[in-house]
């Protein structure tokens, strides 16, 4: 089993802090900067366990990601979710409609985002 990991996040420090949190933990870790890039990544890298994104980014935000992923069979049952500053339930909504596995808020604690990321990997 793949225990790969695409991070969509346009802050550099972000991926980087998700990523050392993840493959401390034992995974293997992608990144992308937006959510165009994202797809990019995806299409890419078939053996995804799991993507983690961020909501507001440039040219792409992680939801409509999410929603373009879901659409496809091909990506329909990859895990995705959300590492964000938003709070709104609207968002979360959103998010919950279009196949999000779960939502973080930042700042997040190393902890929680692998604990989750366990939980899900052991679903996979």
């Amino acid at each position: 089993m793949a225990r790969k990991i695409l991070v969509v996040d346009d802050s550099a420090t972000v991926r980087q802090q998700v990523g050392l949190a993840l493959s401390q933990a034992g995974f293997e870790i992608i990144e992308a900067k937006d959510g165009q890039d994202g797809l990019d990544k995806i299409s890419a890298n078939p053996d995804l366990l799991m993507v983690i994104s961020d909501v507001n980014m440039p040219y792409m935000n992680g939801l409509e990601m999410l929603e373009t992923l879901k659409a496809n069979p091909l990506y329909a049952k990859l895990m995705v979710f959300m590492l964000t500053t938003e709070g709104q339930p609207e968002l979360i909504e959103r998010a919950k409609k279009a196949g999000a596995k779960g939502w973080i808020v930042k700042p997040f604690k190393a902890e929680l985002l692998v604990s989750a990321a366990k939980k899900l990997a052991s679903m996979a």
